[in-house]
């Protein structure tokens, strides 16, 4: 039996078609924004990660606007978290993540933890668990913080997360903050 290979189809020996099919990762992001239009910041944020390559988004929860978590003074976010279906690697779609925060929201990070137009995060890739200089998978704080557990729960309420085993419903359940977040 023999292959032929073009452009990701493979024809066998009786001529039958055969694609190969790339196998892309369910990723969760987190978006928020505490400066200027947050709402379209957001939405253009969503856009921006839209068309990345190898990349569709297949779900975005409600917006929620949050309160600041930290020391630093700063008004209240938008946040959301958006399901991406992606053949993108973690480090490669890390890197496309930081270019749309610098490129498309101009965003500088002087103050840790401060105001900005744009912050995404790679909450999850799969069920990878990546531990880098700069790349954490799954995000090391996602499991104490109302602002991305719920909107999470919104789209996937029984996703487990790799490390604890747990689902996001039951790490909402028993998360214990002081975090106001609300539905908008």
């Amino acid at each position: 039996m023999f292959f032929i290979f073009c452009h990701g189809v493979t024809v066998d020996a009786c001529g039958r078609l055969c694609f190969n099919q790339p196998v892309d990762t369910e990723a969760y992001i987190a978006l928020g924004s505490n400066l200027g239009d947050r709402e379209l910041n957001l939405l253009r944020a969503v856009a921006e990660i839209g068309r990345l390559p190898e990349s569709k988004v297949t779900a975005l929860s409600s917006f929620y606007e949050t309160s600041p978590v930290g020391t630093v003074n700063q008004d209240a976010f938008y946040n959301a978290v958006l399901k991406l279906s992606t053949g993108l690697p973690p480090r490669i779609l890390l890197t496309h993540l930081l270019r749309i925060e610098t490129d498309s929201f101009k965003r500088t990070r002087t103050v840790v933890n401060g105001p900005r137009r744009m912050d995404l995060d790679l909450l999850l890739y799969g069920t990878q668990i990546l531990s880098e200089e700069d790349l954490v998978v799954p995000h090391p704080r996602m499991m104490e913080r109302r602002f991305v557990l719920q909107p999470l729960c919104e789209i996937a309420p029984e996703l487990v997360h790799p490390v604890s085993g747990i689902t996001v419903a039951e790490l909402l359940a028993a998360l214990h903050s002081g975090e106001v977040v609300v539905k908008i």
